[in-house]
């Protein structure tokens, strides 16, 4: 068993350490780094602070509020029934078709076309970041995290699991050394949780972090869309952020469950 699992971690380590080295420095990326480099200089300063707060009110409204009506839009129970049956023959099987399954259940067709689905449906506008549309944006974040992590059997509901899926998504959209920093915190704050030896950090200055980094690269995207040379990659940020965070949540969620199933 352990010698599965090992060669599994071996696999998601692979695909983790080549998410974070992923180069930058693209055809696409060498365009998009200097403009939006000069333009992060040149947004005015309470149009950023409004859009901070926003952000922030978001993510506040959705974790208060939003998972009752974000957990309509899935069959909670049927997953959570789903990854109790592929954990129980992980369990029993040195066969890896069953871990496959969990993947299969973290990455479904149907999730990823209805999610998109949302993002391209113009609900969010040209980038998706009018302010009555960012509880809906963080929304379709959440549904994508949630989704992922009750597939490998974790649930979302406490502050110590919010916290790890605000990580997540900072860990998802930074670059470098500041990725890097980030996905040792989520490696860090996973091992805590599971082996119940967390401390009660501040939830309020998790969500300010994410909120500003959110807010950040959406709006630098924004001003971008009107600069030709990068204008189509400026419009397509909203979906290929919904989709870079759901696979970087398949990575890490994939890893902690991994990581669990290791005999001490």
């Amino acid at each position: 068993m352990d010698s599965l699992i090992k060669k599994q971690l071996k696999q998601i380590e692979k695909q983790e350490n080549k998410f974070l080295s992923k180069e930058k420095n693209t055809f696409i990326q060498s365009k998009i780094s200097p403009v939006r480099e000069k333009i992060e200089g040149k947004i005015p300063e309470g149009l950023k602070t409004t859009l901070d707060a926003a952000f922030m009110k978001g993510f506040q409204l959705v974790f208060v509020k939003g998972n009752g009506y974000i957990e309509k839009t899935y069959k909670k129970d049927q997953m959570q029934l789903e990854h109790e049956l592929n954990n129980y023959a992980v369990e029993k099987s040195l066969s890896k078709k069953y871990i496959k399954k969990l993947d299969k259940e973290a990455n479904g067709s149907k999730r990823i076309n209805s999610t998109l689905s949302i993002v391209e449906g113009g609900v969010l506008g040209a980038l998706g970041i009018g302010l009555p549309d960012i509880p809906l944006f963080i929304s379709v974040i959440m549904r994508t995290i949630y989704q992922v992590s009750l597939s490998y059997g974790y649930g979302y509901e406490k502050d110590k699991e919010k916290q790890y899926v605000l990580l997540l998504i900072c860990g998802a959209i930074t670059y470098g050394e500041e990725q890097k920093e980030y996905n040792e915190k989520i490696d860090v704050l996973g091992e805590e949780i599971d082996q119940k030896t967390s401390l009660n950090d501040d939830l309020k200055e998790y969500i300010k972090v994410t909120s500003d980094l959110l807010s950040n690269s959406l709006l630098a995207a924004k001003f971008i869309q009107g600069i030709p040379i990068v204008g189509v990659i400026g419009g397509a940020v909203n979906y290929s952020m919904v989709s870079k965070i759901g696979k970087y949540a398949s990575i890490k969620y994939k890893k902690r469950y991994l990581l669990s199933k290791i005999k001490p």
